[in-house]
């Protein structure tokens, strides 16, 4: 599966607080840049109390259908503040918010949620429900961290390039083709990723002979992506560190950063996932993770 085109909205999780509202906001420009409709969506829940229910009681259930009516309507006049022409359509659901999501993300080009700002404990609740999203979801999921970045800045992509599918360097290509704006392919290499993959120890008199051979395997990787999209300026970038701690450096200076939930298989897809929590924590910039169809 190619996720470059492959959904039919964006969908944005909303909840009224202001790292919601940015998402709103960002996901209702990313529409408007794809031509796609907006999708906002409300998962209110029925607490465990009532689990064992058939429906929970009236009065606690017309309160929140009232309440997510409020929120989602001003969702929807925010939306199209941004876009007055943006096909905008509301959803409010007895499901939690996770379960929503993934039902939509069977049809969503994205899902989008919003950070917590300096609230570190919402922050972290938001964090779990966006990892758990990148599992068990079927589509790509932004979470929208930082201000707002300039709009020259470039996209940023993290690339394994060993992995057997990376879709979303095709996803990055699509995001900065449609803002015209740089592509900065960064691959990360260190001497642990060397001995495990291929047994073999560094040369102790230099490392000139293993940048070539990772620059190659990022040149190959961007290769195709680079024919589909001409009209893409990339920049690629391959340096020796570890890799969270070059994509959030890149963060710094980018509008959107795109990375994988998969690494190389086995134990390397957990390194990679623990790379992804690092990005949906702490990255300064709006961070789209994409899981491998092979996942």
């Amino acid at each position: 599966m190619d996720f470059a085109g492959a959904g039919n909205s964006v969908v944005v999780g909303v909840d009224g607080s202001p790292g919601s509202q940015r998402a709103v906001g960002w996901g209702a420009r990313e529409a408007s840049r794809m031509a796609l409709p907006l999708i906002l969506v409300h998962g209110f829940g029925i607490p465990d109390a009532f689990a064992g229910e058939a429906v929970p009681p009236g009065d606690w259930l017309s309160a929140h259908e009232l309440h997510a009516e409020r929120l989602l309507a001003g969702a929807r006049r925010q939306a199209w503040r941004i876009d007055p022409d943006l096909p905008v359509t509301v959803e409010a659901s007895l499901d939690g918010s996770i379960p929503l999501l993934v039902k939509k993300s069977d049809t969503a080009r994205m899902l989008v949620l919003g950070s917590a700002g300096r609230s570190a404990l919402r922050d972290l609740l938001i964090g779990s429900t966006a990892l758990a999203l990148a599992v068990h979801g079927h589509s790509p999921i932004t979470v929208v961290r930082g201000g707002e970045p300039a709009s020259e800045a470039p996209v940023v992509v993290g690339v394994d390039g060993y992995a057997p599918a990376e879709p979303w360097i095709g996803l990055a290509f699509e995001e900065a083709a449609a803002r015209d704006v740089e592509l900065v392919a960064v691959h990360v290499w260190n001497d642990f990723d060397l001995a495990e993959a291929f047994g073999f120890v560094r040369d102790p008199f230099g490392t000139a002979p293993r940048e070539d051979a990772e620059r190659e395997v990022l040149d190959r990787s961007l290769a195709p992506w680079r024919v589909k999209y001409p009209e893409v300026s990339v920049r690629a970038v391959a340096e020796r560190d570890q890799p969270r701690t070059r994509l959030l450096d890149w963060s710094a200076r980018a509008q959107l950063l795109v990375a994988g939930s998969r690494g190389r298989g086995g134990f390397r897809g957990m390194l990679l996932g623990s790379t992804a929590q690092a990005l949906i924590h702490h990255s300064e910039c709006p961070v789209l993770v994409a899981r491998s169809p092979l996942d």
